[in-house]
């Protein structure tokens, strides 16, 4: 049975940052909540978009694009879309926390990627307790 999920217990069970916990599942999406410090790595999702809801703090999304990169910085409650096969690089000086929807089992690196330094966890998230 479904039961409201309280976001602010959630962020409470966890410290790491870029280790995201799945807090709910709609159809086959992940909702994720994570902890953005410093900077992540350069990746991509060949097949997918990737969605950004700042809740608190601030970030930078760092983007390969065609025409060359930019950045798009996003403050709470600000939403941004990664189109599917776009380098990105996101990141937080403050320690944000984000909201991100993904289909299941999408890896935070992506399918290609920089080396991952050990302050970046591979994953394809953690659920809460209780999922």
């Amino acid at each position: 049975m479904s039961q409201p999920v309280a976001l602010h217990d959630v962020l409470a069970s966890f410290t790491d940052a870029w280790s995201p916990r799945i807090v709910a599942y709609l159809n086959d999406y992940d909702i994720r909540l994570a902890r953005f410090a410093g900077e992540h790595i350069w990746h991509v999702h060949t097949n997918t978009d990737e969605f950004f809801l700042v809740l608190d703090g601030t970030i930078h999304i760092g983007l390969r694009e065609h025409d060359g990169e930019r950045t798009v910085i996003l403050g709470r409650n600000e939403i941004f879309v990664v189109p599917r096969g776009t380098f990105h690089r996101p990141s937080s000086s403050d320690g944000a926390v984000v909201l991100l929807v993904e289909p299941t089992g999408t890896l935070t690196v992506g399918d290609e990627h920089d080396d991952v330094p050990d302050h970046v966890d591979a994953t394809t998230g953690h659920p809460r307790k209780g999922l």
